[in-house]
């Protein structure tokens, strides 16, 4: 089954990724994953990336985020084989008919396809071993927020002439003078063509692994702004490699890459797996583009355990307490209750009647939410 066979839905107009990788790998997606089952010690290749940026050395104050960690450079994560049976299950048309979604920042995306149409994906993503060195690279011990969450994939495609005009146009807009000075106003780095503008990611923590061949790409950068304003570009990973990234607290955006006909990239958010870190998640940028009743199940029961888990933790504190004499500490206690009236709040907040959501409408709440901290930022000054 190729491909093509498998992305050319009735009233497709053609734009279908292209086998890219010769030799028979990743252009052929397997007829069926249900024999190859994920196992760490095969799959999982992980290298340590060559830098990690802490929120620090971006400018941040203490106390932002859940973690000192910023932003990874790519390191390698899983094998050419995990990423072929990735392939094979993601590209699959019970996958393709059944979970795609379209939003006004991006025409295809794939979503809540785990465990139910790819058993692979989701063991590759739950097995402990891959969550051991995504939270060493996150510097917390981390799990996925949620299933519905796991190997979000966004795909883009193009013809091959599409693929050639927009580098032809490339090298017209970063072509020298005899002066060495560029003839065009815009550089080789201009960052006015992202894929997804500023925004705030849903999640604490995401982990964007590529599965499509980037060698020969140009661009891909993710482009984040630093707590001083500046903006600090992370170079894109390589096929089976992924960046680790604390997209909830550091506002960014995808740039433009240029050189193939396919781009797919797996996005998996995290959480920390501590009931008592602070649990910040939101649904802005997923509510549009998402089974609404299936979200906020999987979003309420997480919510509501992590309550149960501090309530569980703070009766038998406050048991214990008793039991050796000890008077109840008022404070401490109106203060414990005070932060679940408001995690139960935002909880609840993020749970909107389906009447007003409307399907595929994310770029608006994206640039709502990134203008609302600017403005508080600026009024903290």
């Amino acid at each position: 089954m190729t491909i093509s066979n498998v992305l050319a839905p009735k009233g497709s107009r053609g734009l279908l990724p292209r086998p890219i990788i010769s030799g028979g790998g990743l252009g052929v997606v397997p007829s069926s994953s249900d024999s190859l089952t994920f196992d760490p010690a095969r799959h999982l290749v992980f290298q340590e990336p060559s830098k990690v940026y802490t929120m620090k050395e971006l400018g941040f104050p203490d106390g932002v985020g859940v973690s000192p960690v910023a932003v990874s450079e790519p390191f390698p994560l899983f094998s050419t084989e995990a990423v072929e049976a990735m392939r094979g299950e993601i590209l699959s048309d019970k996958v393709w008919s059944r979970c795609r979604q379209s939003s006004d920042i991006a025409a295809c995306q794939l979503r809540g396809f785990a465990p139910k149409y790819a058993p692979f994906v989701y063991d590759a993503w739950k097995d402990p071993d891959t969550l051991a060195v995504i939270s060493k690279v996150a510097g917390i011990d981390l799990i996925p927020n949620m299933d519905y969450e796991i190997a979000h994939i966004n795909l883009s495609v193009k013809t091959q002439r599409q693929m050639e005009e927009e580098l032809t146009q490339h090298k017209r807009a970063t072509r020298k003078g005899p002066r060495g000075d560029f003839d065009s106003k815009k550089g080789p780095d201009d960052d006015e063509s992202p894929v997804v503008g500023w925004h705030y990611d849903s999640y604490p923590f995401v982990c964007v692994l590529m599965l499509s061949d980037a060698s020969t790409m140009i661009g891909g950068e993710t482009a984040l702004r630093t707590g001083t304003g500046d903006i600090l570009k992370v170079r894109g990973p390589q096929i089976g490699s992924a960046v680790v990234l604390q997209g909830r607290y550091i506002e960014h955006q995808a740039l433009r890459a240029l050189g193939a006909t396919e781009r797919i990239t797996m996005v998996t958010s995290f959480r920390p797996r501590s009931p008592n870190v602070a649990e910040e998640s939101v649904l802005t940028t997923v509510r549009p583009i998402s089974d609404l009743s299936e979200l906020y199940y999987q979003f309420s029961e997480y919510r509501l355990e992590i309550l149960e888990e501090r309530i569980r933790n703070a009766l038998k504190e406050l048991r214990e307490n008793k039991r050796g004499g000890k008077k109840v500490n008022t404070k401490a206690l109106k203060g414990f209750l005070k932060e679940q009236e408001a995690f139960i709040a935002r909880t609840n907040n993020e749970i909107i009647e389906e009447e007003y959501v409307t399907k595929g409408h994310v770029a608006q709440a994206q640039l709502s939410e990134s203008e609302g901290r600017r403005m508080k930022r600026a009024r903290n000054r």
